[in-house]
């Protein structure tokens, strides 16, 4: 008997994001959604369809919040049976839907505050936690069969808020030392480096998705399968991850990062007191510091003319006149003249001295 697999989603619930996604550009075709649901319900109905020990939360991150749309844990009042459907899985659509319209109802109208990833992915790996925790195999071997599996699947279509490198950098050591796999599937905008380097760190798969109206295929193919499963197939996997990290004094992604030996917090530029952890540094340190941070340019030496190597050089003058055999003065040799565009030299003419 196959391990039981819990599944953690969360679905990114930007306003903003969906209005600009629902828009048909040059590059992408319009994707809402209203397009988007119906998708995404036939992947949960098809995580909780291939073992009955499965189990599934779906968390939601809102502008400033995050909520628990579906948990397979809670009991929900059961909904109008129908002969063709399975009542699970009716369960959970209606519930997300349900939720999802309340939530959004809920939200202002006026401003709208940075999407709770990092609220949602907290709270995903506090209920895997107390899942792992509560369950009774949870001390057994890793080769109990009863044993269960966790990975946490990430949909996004905001990009990256630079103040939540912090947090978000925690929650990927969390899921490590829970040995829990973070997907990542991006349906709009640009790559999320944040999220990019949590699937990286995990063993998990980070997907742009190209062609949002087939992102069934994308979500069966690669994000369906376990983590065991996964070894035997080929799941796609990012082959260039941006490894950059943000300043905690600007809270900007950098290239090149000034990092603090304590306590290991990242500045953009020489600073004589940590912000984190108040430690001062030594002055010569900073002065070398600076001094790589700001290098001195070299002066500036013109570079040497190309025409002035490539244009032809004077003839080479004898030193010292020749004797020949038989001669009583001295000749001088002829010297060729400068090769011409044919690229023979002319018949050289000997010149006899006056004396003879």
């Amino acid at each position: 008997m196959d391990n039981a697999i819990h599944l953690s989603v969360i679905i990114d619930f930007s306003p903003s994001q969906w209005y600009l996604s629902s828009e048909q550009t040059a590059d992408q075709s319009s994707f809402s959604l209203a397009d988007f649901l119906p998708q995404l319900f036939v992947f949960l109905n098809a995580h909780l369809a291939l073992q009955y020990e499965n189990t599934l939360d779906v968390f939601g991150a809102f502008p400033g919040k995050s909520l628990v749309l579906f948990s397979s844990k809670e009991s929900y009042v059961q909904t109008e049976s129908d002969s063709n459907v399975y009542q699970p899985f009716k369960t959970a659509n209606s519930v997300i839907s349900q939720r999802l319209a309340d939530a959004l109802d809920s939200l202002p109208e006026d401003v709208e505050e940075p999407v709770a990833i990092v609220g949602a992915l907290t709270k995903s790996l506090c209920y895997i936690s107390r899942l792992l925790n509560s369950s009774p195999d949870v001390n057994a071997s890793s080769n109990n069969s009863n044993s269960i599996s966790s990975r946490i699947l990430i949909i996004s279509v905001s990009p990256d808020v630079s103040a939540s490198y912090v947090p978000i950098m925690n929650s990927i050591f969390c899921a490590q030392k829970l040995k829990i796999i973070v997907d990542v599937c991006n349906l709009y905008g640009s790559d999320t480096v944040f999220l990019q380097q949590a699937a990286h760190l995990t063993g998990g798969s980070y997907i742009s998705v190209q062609k949002r109206d087939r992102l069934l295929q994308y979500l069966m193919t690669t994000f369906l399968s376990a983590p065991s499963v996964r070894r035997l197939l080929a799941v796609p996997t990012e082959d260039k991850v941006d490894l950059r990290a943000a300043c905690f004094c600007h809270k900007k992604i950098v290239d090149i990062g000034f990092v603090c030996s304590v306590c290991l917090s990242i500045f953009c530029k020489p600073t004589p007191v940590c912000s984190t952890c108040r430690v001062k540094f030594p002055i010569k340190t900073l002065q070398r510091l600076k001094e790589a941070a700001n290098p001195v340019a070299p002066p500036n030496i013109p570079p040497p003319s190309i025409a002035a190597e490539l244009a032809p050089k004077p003839p080479l003058q004898p030193k010292y006149p020749m004797m020949l055999p038989g001669m009583s003065m001295p000749m001088h040799m002829p010297m060729y003249p400068p090769m011409k565009k044919g690229g023979q030299h002319p018949r050289p003419v000997m010149k006899m001295p006056p004396n003879l």
